[in-house]
């Protein structure tokens, strides 16, 4: 196996380790809420907590530790990642628990944000893309094999040892990224003023915002899959686990299919065209929700398609920040993580709001609307990113004709 691929394989495996640690609560909310004797409700504040505060500290932490060696950072950052999960799996209070999933949750983006950069730099050209997409899919591998494990673990065993698997995981992760990982990379160095000229780009912060409505629009019916399983479709609460494993596998295959696409020269300029597609399956829901085997077809193709512009954006930014922001690359690295978490509150916020307004059928409504919003900033980054292609253009023709 060459040294690339195995490199590859880890930085999927950090993936699937954070995967692990960011959804295994939803599996073990129950346990949680009577060993610490907690309402339900409150306890599902983890969840909210954990994905607020990984949006909010991921960009202070990546450009503060910009300054040092990336490799050290990398490790540190896990060291850090593996005491806060230990925490969790020792926690005697709710309050204990919110702490260590707050100290998990700072790590966590910068983390990603780091073996991002680490991928792009290692990775020939042609293999950039699917390089991504694969990182990526590490997340939804956790939420389809990774999970389950937990669940079960936590069943046999107590949620407690869910937590310590992890750490052993986290410690394997450590352990071969200590080997694998090149030492010595090169960095332009920054301060944190000229790192944050990036986000002055339109082609930078029309991104943003698309990717910020990308994720809005799946968690704007996502939160609810499953009583959009059970309630609306019918479907038995015995049968709930292989639907959602079937739509966890396709959701991989959208990673896969997403990295296909940013491999393309124009993948953002095909963006509209699947959320055109979105808009009319979201739109569609209310009346597809009808007919179990129309309502769960619809939530297939959804699950391929609506986060397909994860890797292209990504590759957009890297690309981006490696030709006009070097100091920037890391930064640049972490936008997609963050603004993806602040997607998933305001979708997830607004379905909840739907289901009051007009009923748990209804909600994908929401979605269509973040659909479009998507939509039209892939439009404008996509000019914005012509625009500037011009202008190099002119100038380089300029510089040519004198």
């Amino acid at each position: 196996m060459s040294r690339f691929k195995l490199q590859s394989i880890i930085f999927v495996l950090v993936a699937f380790m954070l995967g692990c640690n960011e959804f295994i609560v939803v599996g073990v909310l129950s346990d949680l809420s009577q060993t610490f004797n907690v309402r339900l409700a409150t306890i599902g504040y983890l969840v909210t907590i954990f994905a607020t505060v990984y949006a909010v500290s991921t960009p202070f932490v990546t450009v503060l530790t910009s300054r040092y060696s990336r490799y050290k950072t990398l490790l540190s950052l896990i060291v850090v990642f593996f005491i806060g999960n230990t925490m969790s799996g020792f926690a005697t209070s709710y309050v204990w628990m919110v702490v260590s999933r707050m100290i998990t949750a700072t790590t966590a983006g910068s983390i990603i944000s780091l073996v991002m950069t680490f991928a792009s730099t290692i990775a020939p050209r042609d293999k950039r893309a699917g390089l991504v997409s694969w990182i990526f899919a590490g997340f939804s591998i956790a939420s389809v094999f990774g999970v389950p494990i937990g669940v079960s673990v936590s069943t046999s065993f107590g949620w407690r040892y869910a937590f310590y698997g992890i750490s052993v995981l986290t410690i394997i992760t450590f352990i071969l990224l200590v080997f694998i990982l090149p030492r010595h990379i090169k960095q332009t160095q920054g301060s944190i003023k000229k790192q944050l000229t990036l986000l002055l780009d339109p082609r930078i912060y029309f991104g943003i915002f698309a990717t910020l409505f990308m994720a809005a629009t799946m968690y704007a019916y996502y939160t609810y899959i499953r009583p959009l399983l059970t309630t609306s479709l019918g479907f038995s609460t015995t049968s709930l686990n292989w639907l959602l494993f079937i739509i966890g596998v396709v959701s991989i295959f959208g990673n896969r299919l997403s990295g296909a696409v940013a491999a393309r020269p124009n993948g953002l300029r095909l963006m509209p065209r699947f959320y055109t597609a979105d808009i009319i399956l979201l739109s569609l829901m209310p009346v597809a929700l009808l007919n179990k085997l129309s309502g769960f077809s619809i939530l297939l193709v959804l699950t391929l398609i609506v986060t397909i512009m994860n890797s292209p954006i990504q590759i957009h930014f890297l690309n981006t920040a490696e030709s006009d922001y070097p100091q920037s690359l890391v930064l640049a690295s972490s936008l997609s993580s963050i603004f993806f978490n602040f997607g998933i509150s305001l979708g997830s916020a607004t379905a909840s709001s739907m289901t009051g307004l007009v009923g748990l059928d209804k909600i994908s409504l929401g979605g269509a609307v973040y659909a479009a919003l998507a939509m039209i900033f892939v439009i404008l980054t996509n000019r914005a990113i012509k625009h500037h292609d011009e202008i190099k253009l002119d100038d380089a023709n300029t510089i040519i004709n004198k």
